[in-house]
């Protein structure tokens, strides 16, 4: 993790915890990690190169990352909660704290932490580097993003179109024509009777996709697609977001590094969720009979 003097100062975790508090709160107490992302951003006054800045390891920006930490530490204290499909709510308790706390959460977490390993030096302000857990207990999905930022950009594609056929697609075909225009493949999405021509673009990129990769893939499929979707394992910066919903164009679906990962999770590939069973006696009904 980079030191305190290589991370910009507003970057810096305690600065990060109000801001994102209250994008949740300003979207009635729940939101999306992108929507969560938009509105920090807003708030902090953030320049477009800041949330784009890449993190030394992954495919998450430095923004991004910080985020992440800011979220599990919210949670930690019982501020926030999220469900299997990203969406981060506020509890009770998140509801009612004040910028005073919400700014103490880090201190707060790494004190009880140091304090339950009985160490000696648990009073002391813990320093910028020490905030994030150890690296052996990094996310899956920081795992999983660097997994498939390691394969070939064939095998990038064709995972794309894996995905795209467990998701409901049919006759998904990877193309990869030199001069298609970053066509890499083609889909139909049926919705009930209605049938949607779809192009698709892989980027298996660790940096952010920007707003001129999102018009040139919309100039490419004009005349040739209903629908086009960018798949990439990194982020898109928010140019690149206004531009794929920019009014009269094309609309374009984005799927970051991130939301690849639920995807890949919810369709099982490549990744296997355990369920914990928990068995629970009842002397009760052994008393009973």
């Amino acid at each position: 993790m980079p030191s305190a003097r290589e991370i910009p100062s507003e970057l810096s975790y305690p600065d990060l915890v109000w801001p994102t508090v209250l994008a949740i709160r300003e979207r009635g107490g729940s939101a999306s990690i992108e929507e969560i992302e938009a509105s920090v951003s807003r708030r902090m006054s953030l320049s477009d190169e800041a949330p784009a800045a890449p993190h030394t390891k992954g495919s998450r920006t430095e923004f991004q990352y910080r985020l992440a930490w800011v979220r599990t530490y919210l949670k930690k204290i019982g501020a926030l909660n999220n469900s299997a499909r990203a969406v981060w709510s506020l509890t009770d308790y998140g509801d009612k704290i004040n910028e005073a706390e919400a700014r103490d959460v880090f201190r707060r977490v790494n004190a009880e932490a140091r304090a339950n390993e009985e160490d000696d030096d648990a009073s002391s302000e813990p320093e910028e580097a020490n905030v994030a857990v150890p690296a052996e207990n990094a996310s899956w999905v920081d795992r999983l993003l660097e997994i498939v930022g390691s394969i070939s950009p064939d095998a990038f594609e064709r995972l794309a179109q894996r995905l795209l056929r467990e998701s409901g697609f049919t006759k998904v075909e990877v193309t990869g024509r030199s001069g298609d225009g970053g066509i890499d493949g083609v889909g139909i999405l049926r919705m009930n009777l209605v049938s949607f021509q779809v192009s698709f673009q892989c980027k298996r990129w660790r940096g952010s996709v920007g707003a001129s990769t999102v018009r040139d893939f919309r100039g490419a499929m004009v005349g040739r697609a209903d629908k086009g979707l960018i798949i990439t394992t990194g982020t898109f910066t928010a140019d690149a977001r206004r531009e794929a919903t920019r009014d009269g164009a094309p609309a374009i679906d984005l799927i970051d590094g991130e939301t690849l990962c639920e995807l890949l999770k919810e369709r099982r590939l490549g990744v296997t969720v355990r369920m914990v069973e928990e068995i629970e006696l009842t002397p009760a009904f052994f008393t009973s009979i």
